[in-house]
């Protein structure tokens, strides 16, 4: 594939959207519930990244989804889960949860602490099939393994490392020492890659990314990361378009 046409789209932090519910504090990437634009819809398949801060005792009530893989991260604090399939758990920095909506499916998050946020990321990935059955997927995975290399924490694939969804993408997590740097491989022709900047700053491909900010690429087969401050975290999401 030729690289020199590899395009991009940079949507920095402060071009979000934003919805202050006081109780829940939440920046948009893409187009979500009262934040519309129409330059800002998807990235390919990613339809939903949803920068969450929750208050202690607070949450979300009982509510549905159906036809969506949904993809939890947390970054601070913990959130319980509850399901219309039966299960109750919490998830922790640390901890990927992934949902299928599939036929449909209800559920409720909460902080259930008295003294300390929550803060997440909430992330929806259109599946390449409709109405499957609803399933739930929760693993907790070692962070030192994500010291200065690409950790996987999702695939199309079970038997993988990380939790795994019904579409051909592939998440994976890093923390970099400052001026540290590494290629990431596009696993699918096709496929392009969406980075977001959890914390600190990179360069990618040329351009300067801080935190919160975002950048997809496509038409590319590999990208070079270089973290430009010490403990850079990054968010790679590997999409078909």
């Amino acid at each position: 594939m030729d690289t020199t046409a590899t395009k991009t789209i940079l949507h920095k932090a402060g071009t979000r959207g934003h919805a202050n519910h006081g109780w829940l504090d939440s920046y948009h990437t893409f187009s979500f519930a009262s934040y519309y634009n129409p330059e800002r819809h998807n990235f390919g398949v990613l339809r939903v990244l949803n920068d969450d801060r929750v208050d202690p005792g607070m949450g979300f009530g009982t509510h549905r989804h159906d036809n969506m893989e949904i993809i939890s991260i947390p970054l601070e604090g913990d959130l319980e889960h509850k399901d219309s399939m039966g299960n109750t758990t919490v998830i922790r920095k640390g901890d990927i949860q992934a949902m299928s909506a599939g036929t449909g499916i209800f559920h409720s998050e909460y902080n259930k602490n008295s003294d300390k946020l929550t803060k997440f990321l909430q992330i929806w990935v259109i599946p390449k099939q409709q109405n499957v059955t609803p399933r739930y997927d929760q693993v907790t995975l070692n962070e030192n393994d994500r010291h200065n290399k690409l950790q996987q924490v999702l695939s199309p694939n079970a038997e993988d490392e990380g939790v795994w969804i019904h579409q051909d993408a592939w998440f994976h997590l890093g923390t970099f020492d400052k001026d540290f740097t590494t290629d990431y491989q596009i696993k699918k022709e096709g496929n392009g890659i969406y980075a977001f900047i959890l914390k600190g700053d990179f360069t990618i491909g040329g351009v300067t990314l801080n935190e919160r900010d975002g950048l997809g690429m496509t038409n590319t087969d590999s990208i070079t990361i270089t973290a430009n401050s010490e403990g850079a975290e990054i968010l790679l999401m590997e999409v078909p378009m």
